[in-house]
């Protein structure tokens, strides 16, 4: 995929962190690019500093999904990339003994039906909403389109307390395979990022944390930029033979119990 001023490009939870760095790095490119993202403020902001259009947008709903693409689309034209970063989570113990009292609490259920909500089913929904569109263009060198997922460390190395998270970015990664085999006759292309431990906003509020957890890492000895992060994205965007695939881009961490 050639990644340039005729590509329209989406990127969900393009706001901040690494969606943001995603949403730079396509504008760099020369790629018209749109934000889907919750908050008007930060999405506004983003689009104001980068020169993308902002669509508000819960993946939660349906009828926002399907209206951020309607918006996206009618500014830019039908989207050729997308890029999938919205998401978050909770820590949560599975059960839990308060060692005050003994009482014993456990995960509520609609807190963990929330996290796979959020990441999967948003994921999902706007992969298909995105290749819908893509299957009303022709081909260009021989693709119609290509996404990008976002799972994470977690999927495979969770730690206590991640539990819906670990099993919602889990889940990312299982469908990534079925999508690219339901599109491949379409021209359309999928991949997944697995990524470690970044230095986000939330991160970076707390220094004393990012360095202990930057010494984790086995190298380089630091949380990974978001501007990586973009950089993997946009490699898996123009390499027409990645597909299918989850890339791990962690520093080679394998993150402990807790």
């Amino acid at each position: 995929m050639r990644i340039d001023e005729s590509l329209a490009a989406v990127v969900t939870g393009g706001a901040s962190g690494l969606g943001l760095a995603t949403v730079k790095a396509l504008r760099a490119a020369g790629a018209k690019v749109a934000i889907f993202d919750l908050n008007p403020e930060h999405g506004q902001a983003a689009a104001a500093e980068t020169g993308a259009v902002f669509c508000q947008c819960d993946v939660l709903s349906d009828e926002s999904v399907d209206a951020a693409f309607a918006r996206a689309r009618a500014a830019n034209g039908q989207e050729r990339a997308l890029v999938s970063c919205a998401g978050g989570g909770n820590a949560i113990s599975t059960t839990r003994r308060d060692r005050q009292t003994g009482a014993i609490s456990f995960f509520p259920s609609d807190k963990f039906e929330w996290v796979l909500r959020l990441n999967t089913v948003g994921t999902f929904r706007c992969v298909t909403r995105s290749a819908a569109g893509m299957m009303t263009l022709d081909p260009i060198d021989g693709e119609r389109g290509a996404m990008v997922n976002t799972a994470s460390a977690a999927a495979t190395d969770g730690q206590m307390g991640q539990a819906a998270y670990a099993a919602a970015k889990a889940a990312i990664i299982g469908m990534t395979l079925p999508i690219a085999r339901d599109l491949a006759r379409e021209g359309i292309r999928i991949t997944t990022i697995q990524p470690g431990i970044f230095a986000t906003p939330p991160m970076l509020r707390n220094p004393e944390m990012v360095q202990a957890l930057g010494a984790t890492v086995p190298f380089p000895k630091r949380l990974g930029d978001p501007s990586e992060f973009a950089s993997m994205a946009l490699e898996l965007l123009r390499n027409g033979y990645m597909n299918g695939e989850t890339v791990r881009l962690d520093g080679a961490i394998r993150m402990p119990p807790r």
